[in-house]
């Protein structure tokens, strides 16, 4: 039975990020876009990476330009819009498709285990990943990384 840390991404720079290497640690992994209305919660995002991160928490980006055309950007014009708009900090992955037949791996394993409507429907949907790989819960764009709701999962995952 598969787990997150089987999967593996390319950081915005191109290099290996295998999920595995993170064995044993909470993950927060959202489909990211820099134009999208939902594109403040990386404030939040930013926060409890900063808050959590010396708990263990990794808090993973990944961009996706499947809604709306939101993420049209290179790499480099990724990364530099999230530093400087952000302060992001925590690690950005390259721009892969979240859902459909071309989905990244993790998306497909993620939607396969939250069920039906846990699959991405915009940008911005979050996925708690438990200590041992398994799906702790998502939530959708409209749940803000810093809502009571959001944090509270978040406390039983840490």
């Amino acid at each position: 039975m598969a787990v997150a840390y089987d999967f593996e991404f390319r950081t915005l720079k191109g290099e290996a990020y295998p999920l595995g290497a993170l064995r044993g640690r909470p993950l927060v992994v959202v489909n990211t876009a820099s134009k999208c209305g939902f594109t403040p919660q990386y404030k939040a995002l930013e926060a409890l990476w900063r808050m959590h991160k010396e708990s263990g928490l990794v808090v993973i980006g990944v961009p996706s330009n499947q809604f709306g055309g939101q993420e049209p950007g290179s790499a480099d014009e990724i990364s530099s819009f999230c530093e400087l708009n952000y302060g992001v900090d925590f690690p950005m992955m390259e721009k892969v498709d979240v859902k459909g037949p071309a989905a990244h791996p993790f998306f497909k394993w993620a939607a396969g285990e939250g069920g039906f409507l846990a699959a991405p429907k915009w940008n911005f949907f979050k996925y708690l990943v438990r200590k041992d790989g398994g799906l702790g819960t998502w939530f959708s764009s409209l749940t803000a990384p810093d809502s009571g709701k959001f944090l509270k999962a978040v406390e039983k995952i840490v």
